[in-house]
């Protein structure tokens, strides 16, 4: 039996990661109180693969350790991993303001920015345990649900999906990048006037770019450290590795380099998605 709890900062997507795994099939309880999970899972085993909770933070501001004695109490063939989710706290405050909810620790009076470093502190030793960290901070609520779908998909399978993810250093570093690889060095279609409206899903960019052999050498070199490198990630158990490649603006040198690397390694690792977040956020 497949157990995820799912927790988190209040605001950060908890609910909609329970929603997500009640699609994929998952029996699921929302603020289960800690002390009824062995019951829970004694009372469903056999009816159920899959069970997915999620635990609020007043359920662990007694003490971690009511967690840490209802896993202990769990039987051995239940698999329990936790399904971390955050965001930054300006996220966090304005999801609040534009929901008009009260924060779960918003009492005497206390302001909303200091219950939500409260609530950080309480449930850090369980952001310790987790087999999966999101930071919702900027995703949309698809692209959360996308998220849980892949890495919850690729762990049940059995099989390491990589993510090959271009996007633009001018708006920041994706939050779920394992590893980063930086293009901007490479000669850039931006300045050559009659490429510059394209992408790299364009054939004049990329047959631009295909010209280019810094190009090619920055490709062949990629490629190579994740051949030489995915067999060990996935000896450790992992569901999901994210390789982001970065240009300036994250429309031409990055889209077109994520796709070729796809189109190379298909063969030796058929679970293969592609990202390009900028030209994503321009469909959105």
């Amino acid at each position: 039996m497949q157990l995820i709890i799912v927790s988190g900062r209040s605001g950060s997507g908890k609910t909609i990661a329970l929603r997500a795994l009640e699609d994929l099939g998952f029996y699921c309880v929302d603020n289960l109180p800690v002390a009824l999970l062995p019951t829970l899972v004694h009372t469903v085993t056999g009816r159920f693969e899959n069970i997915a909770i999620s635990i609020d933070v007043r359920n662990l501001e007694a003490d971690i350790k009511d967690l840490n004695e209802s896993l202990d109490f769990l039987p051995n063939e239940v698999k329990a991993e936790v399904l971390f989710i955050d965001a930054n706290d300006e996220v966090l405050i304005r999801r609040y303001g534009e929901t008009r909810r009260m924060h779960p620790l918003s009492r005497n009076q206390a302001t909303l920015a200091d219950a939500i470093a409260t609530e950080g502190k309480i449930i850090e030793p369980l952001a310790a345990m987790a087999t999966w960290r999101l930071d919702s901070s900027d995703m949309s609520v698809h692209e959360l649900i996308e998220q849980v779908n892949e890495r919850v998909l690729g762990r049940t399978q059995n099989q390491l999906i990589l993510v090959l993810m271009s996007f633009g250093f001018k708006h920041g570093l994706p939050t779920t990048a394992d590893t980063v690889f930086d293009a901007r060095i490479l000669p850039n279609p931006h300045w050559e006037p009659e490429l510059r409206p394209f992408t790299g899903l364009d054939a004049p960019v990329q047959h631009y770019l295909s010209q280019q052999p810094l190009v090619t050498k920055f490709i062949h070199q990629t490629e190579t450290f994740i051949s030489t490198w995915l067999p060990y990630f996935q000896r450790s158990n992992r569901s999901y590795l994210t390789v982001a490649v970065g240009c300036t603006g994250g429309q031409h040198r990055s889209v077109y380099i994520a796709e070729t690397l796809a189109a190379l390694l298909k063969d030796q690792h058929p679970n293969i998605r592609v990202k390009h977040r900028e030209l994503d956020r321009k469909k959105a």
